[in-house]
C-alpha cells in the first residue's frame, strides 16, 4: 500500500465518528461509548502510522503489523459507511437530527439492525485492542508530523515551460540533419525507407527531443504526412497500425494494411515510434514490410533504452543520447529550483544547489523533478540536509535513475502520495482525464477539507496543480477555454507510481489471470471487456476489500451483457467505492447491484439502458452517476432526490431524455448538470422538475444544455423575472440553451413580449465563455448580451425570425462565431456605416493597418445556410476606412447566395466557399495574402481574382456543374500550390496551359465524369519535380501520355475506372515513372 492511506483513511474515521449525527443516532442503540473506544483506538493507532510507514522497508515485523492495521482500519471505515447509509435509507428530508432520530427507530425491525451493528463495533474494538497490544517490535515515534502542504498561485515565471528543451540545441540539429539526408548510409541504401533510432536510458529526454525535432518548421514542410505513435510495452501489429492510422473503427487487419498503405504509398512521411521496447524482430519485420511503400526519403525516428531495438530495426548507427553538461544542468536546476530562474547570490547555496545538480547525472527528468521538490524547501536550513542525508544514500545503478525520483516522492504529504501511487492504474502513455482522476480521488476518500463549504473537487484540483508543478505529470491538454482535459505521466514516473503503489493496485491485462491478490485494493481493465466471453479470475475473487473496479479501454461494439458478471462482482467486491460498467450492452441494471451501498462513483456510460430502477436511489452514498452517451436513456429515477450526496450526474448525449425528476433541486450538493431537460408533455409538468429547481443548484459549473424551452407565460411566471436561474451560476463555462420548436401564426406585441422576457430571465453570469442558442424564436435578443465579456465561442442557429445581431464587435474575447440557419437575417450589424473610399488601393491600405477595435480576437467565423444575408452593415456604401478582422484565420461562407460584401481579412489561412459567390471574396481576395487552403463547392463565377493568392497550397474545386473554365493565368500564378482536387465539374473540358508553372504540385485528383471536349486536352507537361501523386477517378478522354513527366518526376499514379491508353504504358515506361496503377482498379488497356 502507498504512504500515507491508511493515515488518510483513519482520520476519516476519527472525523465521522466525532460528528453529532452519529453520536445520536448511536444513542439509542446503546454504543455510543463502544463508539468512542473505537474513535480512541483509531487515533491511538493513527498516532504511529507515520513512523510506521517510513519503517517498514526496513522491518518486516513492522509491515506485518501494519498490515493487520489495514484490515481493521478498512473494515471499521465498511461498518461506519453501512451505519450511515442505513440511516439516511430510513430517514428522509432535512428535518432536525433529534426528530430524524425519532423517525428513524420508529419501526421495530431497526432493533435488530442495531443489534448487529452493534456486536460489529464491538468486535472491532476488540480486534484493534489485540493488534495494539500484540505489536512485537520496539516503540514507534507518536504524532510524526506529516509533510504540510501548502497551497500556491501557480507560478509562471520560476521554470521553464513545458515546451521549452533545455541543452539539447546541437541534438536537434544532428538529428534533423538526419532526417533530411535523402541519401542516407545504410546497409540497403537502395530502399526509399531509412530508419533513425535515438537510443538512451530513462528520463534523458528522448521523447522531447524527438517532439523538439518533429515540430521543426524544416520538418514539416520536408515531410508528408508527419505521424507520431506511442508505442510502449506493446508491440501487436493490428493495434500498432490503428494508432499509426488514429482510427478504432476498424478489426480486420486486411483493412487496417490497405488504409495504411493508402495513407503513406509514394508519399516522403515521417513516422514517430516513441517509447519502443519490442526486442523480437519478426514483430519489427511484420510492420516493416507495410511501411516499405513510401517515397524516397521517407525516415521512421524511433526512440527507445535498447540498444537492441536500434539494432533490430535496421538502424544504421543509433543516435545515443547523453545526459546534460554540468552546465547545461545547473542551468535547467536554476529555472526549476530558485524564483525566476535567478542564481542564488550565496556562494554556499549555489555549491550546494550545483553538488545536487551533478548528482542527477545529467538527466533532465530528474533534474526537473528534483529542482521543484527543493524550491518550496529553505536553502539555508534544508538543502544541505537533503543532500547528505537523502541524495548520499541512495543506491543508484548508471541507467537507473528511479531511486533518485522516488526522493521527490518520500517528501509529498500523504495525501499527495496516496493521489499519485492512484494513478499506478494508467498504463503508461495513458491520456488521463483529470475530471475523472479528481472524481476517483474524491471517490476514494483521499481529499480532505477541514472547510465544510469547500468544493471538494476544488480542494482535489489544487492537489493536481501541487503535482503536476512537481512534475509528476506532464503533457497537459487544453480545450479552447484553458481549461485542463488531460495529462500523462512520464514512463518513469508510471513505473515509480506502479513500485509505491506495491500491492494494493494492479493494472488487469486479458491474459493475467493468476496473481496474488489478498491485499488488492484498486484494479483497473486495460482491455475490452466482454461480459459473455471473459470471466473475473478466480484469483482475483479472493481481494474481498477491493474499492476500485476500472475500465481504461471499453468500446461496446457487438457485445452481449451477462447478469452474472454483475452478479460475481456484487457478491465478492462489496466494499467497491468504484464500479465501471460502462459500455457493457447492459439493458436493464441487476437488482444485485442494490447491495453496492459503499458506492460512491457508477459509470454505466455507453449502455443501452432506457430506465434507471427506482432502486438506485438507496445507494445513498453515491457522488458520481456517469450516464453519458446512454442515448436510449428516456427518464430518471423518480426519487432521484433521496440521492442526497449526489454531486455529479452526468447526462452527456442522452438524447432521448424527456425531463428531469421533480425534487432535483434539493440535491444542493450537484456540481455537474450536462443536461436539464424540461418536460415537452404538459401533462407531466407536476411531476417533472422546472427551471425554478435548476435555479436552486447554486454549485453547478462546467458545462449545462436546457432543452425544450419555451416562450409561454407559465415559464416566464415560473422564472419571476429576477434572472436568478442562471446569473448567479458563476462556475458555468458553457451554456446551451435549445428552444421547442414550435409553429407560430402570428407575430403579435404580446407574444414578442413574453419572448423577450423569457430570455432576459436566463441571463448567465458574465464569466460564461461558450453560449450556443438553437430555435429562438424571437425577433431581437436579450439586452444581456453586451454583459458577455468573457465570452469566447458563440453559436447561433435556427432563429429564423432573427434579422440582425446584438452588438458583438467589441467583444475581447470572442474567437469563434457559427450562424447557422438564420432564415431572414438580411445584415449581420444593425448599424449603418456610411463613408467614401476613393478606390481600391485606399482600402488596400486600411487592410494593412486593421482596426483593433472590430472583432479584436475573432479566429473562426463559420456563415451557414443564411439565404437573405446580404451584408454585414444595413448601409455599406464604400468606406475609407473598411474595418476589418485583425486574427480570423478560418472562414466558412455556405449556402449564402446573396451574400456579396463582407469586412476584410488579410490574415485569413483557410477559406471554404460553398453554393455562395465568388464576389464575396472581391476586393478582399487582393489582400489574401495569407491563404493556404482554399476549398470551393457549387460556385459559378470563378474569376481571375484566385491569381492573388500567391502562398495557396492546398485548392479543392467540387461540384460546380456550369463551371466550364478556370482562369488561365491565375492558376499559373499560384506558385506555392501543392495539392489541387477538382470533383465533379462536368463541363470543365481542359486545365488551363498556364498549370504548367505549378512547380510546387506535389498531389494531383481528378474525380467523376468529365466529357471530353474538343481542343487542348490539358497542359502538356507538368514542370513540377516534386509531383508524387497523379489520381484520376472515373473520367474518360482526360489521360494521355503527354502528361507523363520527365524521368523520377511522379511517384505514384493512380487511374480509377480509367480507359488507359497504350501510349500511357510507354510514356511511363520511357520516362521511368515509379509506378504506375491500374489494372487492380478495374482500369482496361485499350491500343490509341
Amino acid at each position: 500500500m502507498a504512504e500515507g492511506v491508511l493515515f488518510n483513511i483513519a482520520e476519516g474515521i476519527i472525523g465521522r465518528l466525532g460528528s453529532l449525527v452519529l453520536q445520536e443516532i448511536a444513542l439509542p442503540w446503546g454504543v455510543k461509548d463502544e463508539l468512542r473506544q473505537l474513535k480512541d483506538k483509531v487515533a491511538s493507532l493513527q498516532a504511529v502510522l507515520h513512523d510506521a510507514e517510513q519503517k517498514q522497508a526496513k522491518e518486516n515485523e513492522v509491515k506485518v503489523w501494519l498490515e493487520s492495521v489495514e484490515d481493521a482500519v478498512y473494515e471499521a471505515d465498511d461498518v461506519l459507511d453501512e451505519f450511515e447509509a442505513r440511516w439516511r435509507q430510513m430517514v428522509p428530508g432535512n428535518n432536525k437530527v433529534s426528530k430524524q432520530v425519532c423517525i428513524f427507530f420508529s419501526s421495530s425491525n431497526q432493533l435488530v439492525f442495531g443489534l448487529k451493528m452493534g456486536h460489529k463495533i464491538k468486535d472491532l474494538n476488540k480486534r484493534l485492542h489485540e493488534i495494539a497490544s500484540n505489536r512485537t517490535f520496539g516503540q514507534l515515534e507518536r504524532n510524526r508530523e506529516d509533510v504540510e502542504f501548502v497551497r500556491r498561485e501557480r507560478v509562471t515565471h520560476s521554470f521553464v515551460p513545458e515546451g521549452k528543451i533545455i541543452g539539447r540545441d546541437v541534438e536537434k540539429g544532428e538529428i534533423i540533419q538526419l532526417l533530411l539526408d535523402l541519401d542516407p548510409i545504410s546497409t540497403k541504401n537502395t530502399e526509399n525507407v531509412s530508419t533513425i533510432s535515438i537510443v538512451g536510458f530513462g528520463g534523458m529526454g528522448k521523447t522531447a527531443l524527438a517532439q523538439f525535432v518533429f515540430n521543426d518548421e524544416k520538418v514539416q514542410k520536408h515531410f508528408e504526412p508527419k505521424m507520431w505513435t506511442c508505442v510502449s510495452n506493446s508491440f501487436q501489429l493490428d493495434t500498432l497500425v490503428k494508432k499509426i492510422l488514429i482510427k478504432t473503427d476498424m478489426s480486420y487487419m486486411d483493412q487496417l494494411q490497405n488504409e495504411l498503405r493508402k495513407k503513406i504509398d509514394g508519399k516522403r512521411y515521417l513516422l514517430v515510434l516513441d517509447d519502443v521496447w519490442n526486442e523480437n524482430r519478426e514483430k519489427w519485420l511484420a510492420l516493416k514490410d507495410l511501411l516499405m511503400g513510401g517515397g524516397k526519403g521517407s525516415k521512421i525516428l524511433i526512440t527507445t533504452r535498447s540498444e537492441k531495438v536500434a539494432k533490430i530495426t535496421d538502424t544504421s548507427q543509433p543516435y545515443n543520447l547523453r545526459g546534460l553538461s554540468e552546465e547545461q544542468s545547473w542551468f535547467l536546476f536554476k529555472k526549476m529550483a530558485f524564483q525566476e530562474g535567478k542564481e542564488p547570490e550565496s556562494s554556499t547555496i549555489k555549491a550546494i544547489g550545483e553538488e545536487i545538480a551533478r548528482k542527477c547525472q545529467g538527466v533532465p527528468l530528474a533534474i526537473r523533478t528534483i529542482g521543484r521538490m527543493l524550491y518550496t524547501r529553505d536553502p539555508e536550513t534544508e538543502w544541505l540536509a537533503f543532500k547528505n542525508n537523502k541524495l548520499s544514500t541512495i543506491r543508484q545503478e548508471e541507467n537507473d535513475i528511479l531511486p533518485t525520483l522516488q526522493l521527490s516522492y518520500d517528501v509529498l504529504p500523504s495525501h499527495l502520495k496516496h493521489c499519485f501511487a492512484y494513478c499506478s492504474l494508467s498504463p503508461p502513455d495513458y491520456e488521463i482525464p483529470v475530471e475523472n482522476l479528481i472524481r476517483l480521488w474524491v471517490a476514494q476518500g483521499f481529499v480532505k477539507s477541514s472547510n465544510p463549504n469547500e468544493c471538494l473537487e476544488d480542494v482535489g484540483y489544487e492537489y493536481y496543480k501541487e503535482l503536476v508543478w512537481r512534475s509528476f505529470f506532464q503533457e497537459e491538454e487544453r480545450d479552447e477555454f484553458g481549461i485542463i482535459k488531460s495529462c500523462k505521466m512520464h514512463d518513469l514516473m508510471n513505473e515509480l507510481a506502479v513500485k509505491v503503489a506495491g500491492e494494493g493496485s494492479t493494472i488487469i491485462d486479458r491474459n493475467k489471470t493468476d496473481f496474488d491478490a489478498k491485499r488488492l485494493l484498486h484494479v483497473s481493465f486495460d482491455f475490452n471487456v466482454d461480459s459473455s466471453e471473459w470471466k473475473i479470475p478466480t484469483s482475483l475473487l479472493e481481494s474481498n476489500k477491493l474499492r476500485t473496479f476500472l475500465f481504461l479501454s471499453q468500446n461496446g461494439w457487438k457485445m452481449s451483457f451477462h447478469k452474472s458478471f454483475c452478479a460475481t462482482i456484487a457478491s465478492n467486491f462489496k466494499s467497491l467505492r468504484m464500479l465501471s460498467l460502462n459500455e457493457l450492452s447492459v439493458t436493464k441494471l441487476p437488482k444485485c447491484l442494490r447491495k453496492m451501498i459503499h458506492l460512491r462513483y457508477l459509470d454505466l456510460s455507453g449502455n443501452p439502458i432506457k430506465r434507471l430502477p427506482n432502486w438506485i436511489v438507496k445507494l445513498q452514498n453515491l457522488e458520481t452517476l456517469d450516464l453519458s452517451r446512454c442515448e436510449s436513456l428516456v427518464e430518471l429515477p423518480r426519487d432521484i432526490k433521496k440521492l442526497i450526496n449526489l454531486r455529479h450526474l452526468i447526462l452527456k448525449r442522452c438524447y432521448k431524455l424527456a425531463r428531469i425528476p421533480r425534487g432535483l433541486g434539493e440535491l444542493t450538493h450537484v456540481r455537474t448538470l450536462n443536461t436539464f431537460v424540461l418536460s415537452e408533455n404538459k401533462s407531466m409538468l407536476r411531476d417533472s422538475a422546472g427551471l425554478s429547481e435548476l435555479g436552486k443548484l447554486k454549485n453547478l459549473r462546467g458545462e449545462l444544455k436546457i432543452k425544450n424551452l419555451r416562450c409561454e407565460q407559465d415559464m416566464v411566471s415560473e422564472l419571476n423575472y429576477d434572472c436568478a436561474v442562471l446569473k448567479e451560476k458563476r462556475h458555468l463555462y458553457s451554456l446551451a440553451l435549445y428552444w421547442m420548436d414550435i409553429e407560430r401564426e402570428n407575430n403579435d406585441a404580446e407574444e414578442s413580449d413574453v419572448i423577450i422576457k423569457s430570455m432576459e430571465a436566463l441571463q448567465p453570469h458574465s464569466s460564461l465563455k461558450k453560449l450556443v442558442m438553437k430555435g429562438y424564436p424571437g425577433a431581437r435578443f436579450a439586452s444581456w448580451f453586451h454583459s458577455l465579456t468573457n465570452i469566447v465561442n458563440l453559436k447561433l442557429s435556427d432563429c429564423d425570425r432573427c434579422q440582425h445581431l446584438p452588438p458583438l464587435d467589441h467583444l475581447p474575447f470572442l474567437k469563434s462565431l457559427h450562424l447557422n440557419e438564420l432564415w431572414n437575417l438580411e445584415h449581420i450589424s444593425a448599424e449603418d456605416m456610411v463613408k467614401d473610399f476613393a478606390s481600391d488601393e485606399t482600402m488596400m491600405m486600411s487592410a494593412a493597418s486593421p482596426s483593433t477595435t472590430f472583432f479584436p480576437s475573432l479566429e473562426r467565423l463559420s456563415l451557414i445556410d443564411c439565404p437573405n444575408l446580404k451584408g454585414w452593415w444595413r448601409n455599406e456604401t464604400a468606406s475609407t476606412s473598411v474595418s476589418s478582422f485583425p486574427c480570423l484565420s478560418t472562414l466558412s461562407i455556405c449556402d449564402c447566395p446573396n451574400l456579396t460584401f463582407m469586412p476584410l481579412y488579410p490574415n485569413l489561412d483557410q477559406l471554404r466557399l460553398e453554393r455562395s459567390s465568388w464576389k464575396v471574396l472581391l476586393p478582399s481576395s487582393f489582400v489574401l495574402s495569407k491563404l493556404k487552403s482554399l476549398e470551393i463547392t457549387g460556385v459559378e463565377d470563378i474569376e481571375e481574382g484566385i491569381g492573388n493568392l500567391t502562398l495557396l497550397e492546398k485548392l479543392q474545386i467540387n461540384y460546380c456543374p456550369n463551371l466550364a473554365s478556370l482562369p488561365d493565368q491565375g492558376m499559373g500564378r499560384l506558385i506555392s500550390l501543392q495539392e489541387l482536387d477538382i470533383w465533379d465539374c462536368p463541363k470543365l473540358g481542359s486545365l488551363p496551359e498556364g498549370m504548367g508553372n505549378l512547380k510546387s504540385l506535389q498531389w494531383l485528383r481528378i474525380g467523376k465524369d468529365a466529357r471530353k471536349k474538343q481542343g487542348r486536352t490539358g497542359p502538356r507537361l507538368l514542370t513540377s519535380q516534386t509531383l508524387a501523386l497523379i489520381e484520376v477517378m472515373n473520367f474518360k478522354g482526360w489521360f494521355s501520355g503527354d502528361w507523363i513527366p520527365t524521368k523520377n518526376s511522379y511517384g505514384l499514379i493512380v487511374i480509377v475506372q480509367q480507359q488507359v491508353t497504350k501510349n500511357v504504358v510507354d510514356s511511363s515506361a520511357k520516362n521511368e515513372v515509379n509506378s504506375l496503377q491500374y489494372s487492380s482498379f478495374g482500369c482496361t488497356l485499350v491500343n490509341d
